[in-house]
């Protein structure tokens, strides 16, 4: 179940009550794992969260029975696993007996949701006053759309990112990684960090209101900020890059490459390697100019790249110092030199002995770097020790709390 982790933890001493669960609260809440924070994932009883079931693919049990699914797994490192049904009433006491021992909560229910339970922010704050309370929904707090359920993938839809990905003559498309959960639960965590430090300085807690929706929008990035400036709606490029040229994919005689030549200086260089009379072109020779003349740039490039190999154009241009790369499938990924120099994926040992493979945390910290000391749970692991530890509970009271479907 743990692993030695030696090092010392930026979290160290901070403890997080996790009501979280799917993707973006989950990935927050690994993240603060990751740091050192002590997580306490509580989940359903008999059933947990549900991207256990989310799969295939799942990890093999015993008998040849599925066991969770690698979406869960993804996710949830560095956590303990506490079934509670806090739909009961006995069960919401539980959880709020558990809140004055955490400094963090986060939960992404529906805006409202856990009102009823006594769980919502107000509730816990007269409990705990310092406590950093972080609330994931699809829409926000407060505006028209507050009450909506939210998916990742529709938030990618009504947040614009999907009228600017995909070919311009096809169908918008979604990422095939669902970012808008990701970069939420990365917002999250930046806002939980700040509140934190302001909670240790003065003793106040606060409420944090995420949305996917707000974080989508934020992250439209430079493509926001052309329409904030222009007045004028972005269009997809498929592959091309809206203010850069050449910055695309581009077929070679095996395969394909991606090409991004980032800057004047570049582009001449990459003129040079492969032996092309562009770089004196007025059409071609700044950046803005490349942009605007893009449509009779492309097929010279693309009549060039052809000439040859992947591997050979990336020798090519790697020694003339021009930015490329091959398009690798997860199979080549994970065993690039470099992926495998930096320890992107790790072994983790789950309590019943099985390992399970995770992608490491990406962080690289000199003095408190993260560290996996728990692999994803099995469901409800943790609940007697945790219970024990914290609310002093006794195996009579666990087993009452379980013959009355608490636990």
């Amino acid at each position: 179940m743990a692993q030695t982790n030696p090092t010392r933890t930026a979290l160290a001493g901070v403890r997080v009550l996790d009501l979280s669960r799917v993707l973006a609260g989950p990935w927050a809440t690994q993240i603060l794992g990751d740091l050192g924070a002590d997580v306490i994932k509580v989940e359903k009883p008999g059933k947990g969260d549900d991207t256990r079931s989310w799969g295939p693919p799942f990890l093999p049990g015993e008998g040849g029975k599925h066991c969770d699914a690698a979406y869960f797994l993804c996710a949830n490192r560095n956590k303990r696993s506490v079934t509670i049904d806090f739909a009961k009433p006995e069960g919401a006491d539980l959880v709020r007996r558990l809140a004055p021992h955490c400094q963090i909560l986060v939960e992404n229910f529906k805006t409202g949701g856990l009102k009823k339970y006594g769980l919502d922010y107000e509730s816990v704050a007269k409990i705990n006053p310092a406590i950093v309370y972080c609330s994931i929904t699809g829409f926000g707090q407060t505006g028209p759309y507050s009450k909506r359920p939210g998916y990742d993938y529709m938030i990618q839809a009504t947040g614009g990112l999907m009228s600017l990905t995909g070919e311009p003559d096809g169908e918008p498309m979604k990422s095939a990684v669902a970012v808008a959960d990701l970069f939420t639960g990365m917002y999250a965590v930046t806002a939980i960090l700040a509140a934190l430090r302001h909670a240790e300085r003065t003793g106040e807690g606060q409420h944090i209101d995420v949305s996917l929706l707000d974080c989508q929008v934020a992250m439209l990035a430079n493509l926001g900020a052309s329409y904030l400036v222009s007045g004028e709606k972005p269009q997809r490029l498929g592959n091309q890059h809206a203010a850069i040229a050449p910055y695309q994919v581009l077929a070679t005689a095996d395969g394909h490459i991606v090409l991004t030549v980032g800057n004047d200086g570049q582009f001449r260089d990459f003129c040079a390697a492969a032996n092309l009379a562009l770089a004196d072109d007025p059409r071609f020779a700044s950046n803005e100019a490349r942009v605007t003349h893009r449509g009779a740039l492309t097929p010279l490039l693309a009549a060039a790249m052809r000439t040859r190999t992947t591997s050979e154009w990336i020798a090519a241009l790697e020694k003339a110092e021009v930015p490329c790369g091959p398009i690798n499938a997860l199979d080549q990924v994970y065993a690039n030199p470099q992926v495998v120099a930096r320890g992107a994926v790790e072994t983790a040992r789950r309590s019943d002995g099985r390992e399970v493979k995770l992608a490491a945390n990406p962080l690289r910290m000199s003095a408190t770097p993260p560290a996996t000391h728990l692999a994803p749970p099995l469901l409800g692991q943790d609940t007697d020790a945790t219970l024990s530890e914290f609310l002093k509970a006794t195996p009579a009271e666990l087993r009452a709390w379980r013959e009355r479907a608490i636990l």
